[in-house]
């Protein structure tokens, strides 16, 4: 079972994935730009503010707050639609990041300043460039800069630093350093020892900290709504525009699609009910629709 992974709203995170086995799944201009426009997507649409990024050919550095509470379906769908677009553009099967997202918990405008340096030196240290504003494809020419970012928060980072002679300098000065990580049960905290039992505290203020070894209700896995759409229709070969629900199978597969979205994607009725195929229904009637589907099923299950 998973363990207990602390956040709260307004938590600071260092967010980082990378692809299964090692894989380049960014490996090219395309690749990298298309993830970008999920990262802008995603962070609008969840209302999660995107602080600093780096892509590299086989992983990725996100600095985001978790301002929304919604950190983790923010990672979720924005790992999940990559996934499936990589999967489009490229072929093969199965998992393309190695895992469930690693996000370490920073305290404070220190740490920030200390995990935004790291961030922006990879493809340096990688060898890729002589300089950070030289890497296109992380933010680190979005600060001290007159072209506003449509994706990361610069006034923020820029009032971190003060200037942009102190930026760089600190930048420069950080070099090859690594971060002083602390691992815990709760996973990785970037900050003093203490910071934990101010950490846990926000974390539990809603009850939210359970008994020892109880996942976070709204931090288990959870399918992508895209990638658990796409599935049904390619398993059952047509597109959801093209279900005729006026006729029993049509009834059918939507009963199908609904015990999904609900049981893989972790939706609400409400927000099932956006779909175009569910809007004719009333929301009231949705519980019951998922309990003939489960039980047709399990029906067809056993008899199997």
């Amino acid at each position: 079972m998973k363990r207990v992974r602390i956040t709260y709203e307004g938590a600071f995170h260092h967010v980082m994935n990378r692809g299964i086995n090692g894989q380049e799944i960014f490996s090219g201009n395309r690749a990298k730009s298309q993830f970008l426009d999920f990262l802008d997507e995603y962070s609008k649409k969840m209302r999660i503010r995107i602080i600093c990024y780096c892509i590299m050919n086989n992983h990725y550095h996100l600095i985001l707050e978790n301002s929304s509470g919604r950190m983790s379906d923010f990672c979720r769908n924005l790992n999940g639609t990559y996934g499936i677009y990589y999967r489009k553009l490229n072929g093969g099967k199965g998992y393309v990041f190695q895992g469930r997202f690693k996000s370490t918990l920073i305290q404070d405008d220190s740490y920030l300043r200390m995990v935004i340096a790291y961030v922006l030196l990879n493809p340096v240290k990688a060898g890729i460039v002589g300089h950070i504003t030289e890497y296109i494809w992380s933010s680190a020419s979005c600060y001290f800069s007159d072209k506003p970012s449509e994706i990361v928060d610069s006034n923020f980072v820029n009032e971190l630093f003060v200037n942009k002679s102190q930026f760089f300098e600190y930048i420069q000065l950080w070099g090859s350093k690594e971060l002083p990580i602390r691992k815990t049960e709760f996973g990785e905290i970037l900050g003093e020892k203490g910071f934990l039992d101010e950490a846990l505290e926000k974390f539990d203020r809603r009850g939210q900290l359970e008994n020892e070894g109880v996942k976070r209700i709204d931090d288990r896995y959870f399918e992508p709504e895209e990638k658990v759409i796409w599935e049904f229709e390619n398993k059952h070969g047509l597109k959801l525009e093209e279900m005729d629900v006026g006729c029993y199978r049509g009834k059918r597969l939507r009963g199908e699609l609904l015990v999904l979205l609900k049981d893989l994607a972790g939706l609400k009725y409400t927000e099932i009910m956006e779909l175009p195929i569910f809007r004719e229904l009333l929301v009231t009637s949705l519980p019951k629709l998922y309990r003939d589907a489960k039980r047709r099923k399990k029906e067809s299950k056993d008899e199997g």
